[in-house]
């Protein structure tokens, strides 16, 4: 384990990484539950930190006016518990009625509805849902958005370790409910909503989560490419979702990318979440392992943070 004691990162962790220490540091994947919900796993020696995932809704539930109270009280127990603490900023869903954006986003003109239905295919064997996601492609979305990113700044900058974006993939279906939406708009957007974070944070880790993009496979527009390329030479960490050892679909995406930059990027975070577990090992036709989890994260990926969900096995008392 990497043993670090202050809440804003001391060192790149990707460097450590390249020197060819291969620990991994173990962080607790709440959602967006309360941290006292699982305070006896969170306790446990051999977990780091823990990592809430908090709606753009929940943060700004009135335009302008921001509330950060549970940040605050979920940071407030994790610094008394001694461990380290990842916010995922989320604006997008998986559930058909989960719409958590401000209302003024789905109301005034100006933001077209705000979101966007999107198709979501959660895991192995799982039926497909649907959910919604942030038209992040509107430049007046893209302000907003990055306006709330800027006032966590200025709240949390140095007292939380790290900040993470969303996965970049999103599957709006045949025919996108909006006429503005294209593939490089979204792709230019992500990016500049990336771009502004790393500047917001001078301190804290900044997270892309990156698995696949829309209009892409096999980074035949370059998407996958330039996000590494550009991560890599600013000081941002990219992560994902999900690891699932060998997955073709994530073969033929982000994988190889994390493991021909896992020696240039400041840190990769990981999660195994829920929709993780159900995948199956085709070596052995059983659910993977935790072994089978972390010996592919550190010998593919070079991940150096893993987000474990608190339906892991090997979690439970």
């Amino acid at each position: 384990m990497i043993a670090l004691q202050s809440q804003a990162p001391t060192a790149a962790l990707g460097a450590e990484n390249s020197e060819g220490d291969d620990s991994i540091q173990d962080f607790l994947f709440l959602g967006g539950a309360a941290v006292t919900d699982y305070i006896n796993i969170v306790q446990r020696p051999d977990i780091e930190g823990i990592q809430v995932v908090y709606s753009w809704r929940q943060l700004e539930p009135e335009k302008g006016r921001y509330d950060f109270s549970k940040i605050e009280r979920d940071l407030a127990i994790a610094e008394a518990e001694g461990k380290l603490f990842f916010l995922q900023l989320q604006d997008r869903f998986f559930l058909p009625t989960a719409r958590n954006v401000p209302d003024y986003l789905m109301t005034e003109p100006i933001y077209e509805g705000g979101i966007i239905q999107q198709r979501d295919n959660a895991g192995e064997g799982e039926p497909e849902g649907s959910g919604w996601v942030s038209r992040q492609w509107l430049p007046s979305v893209r302000e907003r958005h990055q306006v709330l990113v800027t006032a966590l700044a200025e709240a949390f900058d140095g007292r939380i370790y790290g900040l993470n974006l969303p996965e970049t993939a999103i599957e709006l279906g045949e025919t996108p409910q909006s006429h503005t939406f294209s593939c490089d708009g979204y792709f230019e957007g992500q990016m500049e909503n990336l771009a502004h974070a790393r500047a917001a944070f001078e301190t804290t880790l900044i997270v892309q989560y990156v698995n696949f993009w829309p209009c892409e496979w096999n980074n035949d527009q370059g998407y996958m490419s330039r996000i590494f390329e550009f991560a890599a030479a600013n000081d941002i960490g990219l992560g994902g979702p999900d690891i699932i050892p060998h997955r073709r679909g994530q073969m033929k995406n982000s994988y190889p990318f994390f493991n021909q930059y896992k020696t240039q990027l400041s840190v990769i975070a990981m999660g195994v979440q829920q929709p993780t577990l159900t995948y199956e090992n085709p070596k052995t036709g059983k659910a993977f392992t935790e072994e089978d989890f972390r010996n592919f994260a550190t010998d593919y990926l070079g991940v150096d943070i893993i987000f474990w969900t608190v339906e892991a096995p090997w979690l439970r008392p």
